[in-house]
């Protein structure tokens, strides 16, 4: 494939779309519906744009983008999406903000970055349903969080649960419950329709410490193993691989991981290295080796996270189950 020439910058929220291309500096705004992209065909051709030359550059921002990607896909534009941070921080000291400022900023680091960006596609029906199902039961997890917590503080000030204020919360809190599990059944269900991503899942719970919950969650941020190349990527992503922090003679830090992280993943992974420490023989013997020549146990159980990522991604790459190794600890 060709590389882009001609990048557009894409500013979205729900409603609307800016688009501001770098080299004309041309803006176009239009509706965040079919009605609206059949527009940005026109404008291309007005500009002097052909099409297979275009790279649309957009910020993740959900599912205001769900049905613009498709659209640019289906009509052969490629289209990239990029951390808003990434390129907040490319652009330097900024003062002022638009949304067609934005659409211009976006297209300039298109520019500036267009020998590392690779276009992308949509992800299949069965991977675009499991991310809406993810995304629905982290945002009910998450309420749920909230509302333990809110039983826990009226139950330390002496209420029963037969009082209504509590009964009330803990009625709430049963139906989060039942919810979240038929979102979790569905979402397997979903899995087993698709024969690749269901013999993947089945691959990751091979590995003792990995359960249903980040078996899913990994197929989602990895788009079944097509977003990131190996595990030490995915590392970073998830904030589990540490980072060299020093500078001339007078600051010299231990390594230490990045907060820019995945913080979902990132608990998902701590939980699985809790069990895992527990339960899998060799990470066990690692873990208690580690702690015992003084090694503190947050930085071992970080490395048990990395050596889970590892062990996902050597699973899928040989397409083989995992096989536990006492000997051969890792």
């Amino acid at each position: 494939m060709e590389k882009a020439i001609e990048f557009i910058g894409a500013d979205l929220s729900k409603k609307t779309i800016d688009l501001a291309c770098h080299s004309t500096k041309a803006h176009l705004r239009v509706e965040n519906s079919m009605k609206g992209f059949s527009r940005i065909i026109r404008w291309l051709k007005q500009q002097r744009i052909m099409i297979t030359d275009a790279m649309v550059i957009m910020e993740h921002t959900g599912l205001y983008s769900w049905h613009l990607e498709a659209f640019l896909f289906q009509n052969g534009i490629r289209y990239c999406k990029v951390s808003s941070l990434e390129i907040k921080r490319s652009g330097g000291l900024v003062r002022g903000k638009t949304d067609k400022i934005d659409a211009v900023r976006i297209a300039a680091y298109g520019a500036e970055k267009r020998e590392k960006l690779r276009p992308e596609t949509p992800s299949s029906a069965a991977l675009q349903r499991l991310k809406m199902l993810q995304c629905s039961r982290d945002q009910l997890v998450k309420q749920r969080a909230g509302l333990k917590n809110i039983v826990e503080e009226f139950r330390n000030i002496g209420l029963d649960n037969k009082d209504i204020i509590l009964e009330s919360q803990l009625k709430v809190l049963q139906v989060l419950n039942e919810e979240i599990k038929k979102l979790e059944e569905e979402m397997e269900c979903v899995i087993q329709q698709d024969k690749l991503m269901a013999k993947n899942y089945q691959l990751l719970l091979s590995i003792k410490g990995v359960g249903k919950v980040l078996a899913m969650a990994t197929l989602v941020k990895t788009g079944n193993f097509t977003r990131f190349s190996n595990g030490r990527k995915f590392a970073c992503y998830c904030g589990t691989a540490p980072f060299e922090h020093s500078s001339g003679t007078s600051i010299k830090g231990k390594p230490r991981v990045s907060h820019l992280a995945d913080k979902d993943m990132k608990t998902l992974l701590y939980l699985a290295a809790m069990t895992a420490v527990q339960y899998n023989k060799e990470l066990k013997a690692f873990y208690q080796r580690r702690v015992a020549q003084g090694k503190t146990k947050m930085s071992t159980l970080n490395i048990v996270k990395t050596k889970i990522i590892d062990r996902m991604f050597a699973v899928i790459h040989r397409q083989e189950v995992y096989i536990e190794d006492l000997v051969n600890a890792a």
